[in-house]
């Protein structure tokens, strides 16, 4: 019981924080006549037709702007510093390290022409 409850509000806070959008834009039309005639920048300027909107896009950007402000401090939360406790010796043996030296390969390239290639006369 205990655990299914655990569960199902883990479930439901990370749906939230998913539509956040969507519960702005719900949030947004069902008071919408509310928002026109009080919350609204335009609220004086009939003619602009903003009926609100100017506040649904203001809202839409603060969350958007808080959600990139929480990411920034997950991923600082997600710095890990390594640390090594024992000293590590590495010893090669000298069996196993040998010298490759470079080989020729087995096609030549075309040598260029210095007549061909210059720059084209003015």
């Amino acid at each position: 019981m205990f655990r299914g409850l655990i569960a199902f509000s883990l479930i439901f806070m990370m749906l939230t924080a998913n539509f956040s959008r969507f519960f702005i834009y719900a949030g947004f039309e069902l008071n919408k006549n509310y928002i026109a005639s009080e919350l609204c920048e335009n609220r004086d300027k009939p003619m602009m037709h903003c009926n609100g909107k100017c506040y649904l896009m203001k809202k839409l950007k603060q969350a958007e702007e808080k959600e990139k402000n929480q990411s920034r401090a997950a991923q600082k939360g997600h710095f890990q510093e390594a640390l090594i406790i024992h000293k590590t010796n590495f010893n090669f043996l000298p069996q196993l390290i040998k010298v490759i030296n470079p080989f020729e390969l087995p096609f030549a390239l075309p040598r260029h022409s210095a007549a061909i290639f210059h720059p084209p006369q003015a």
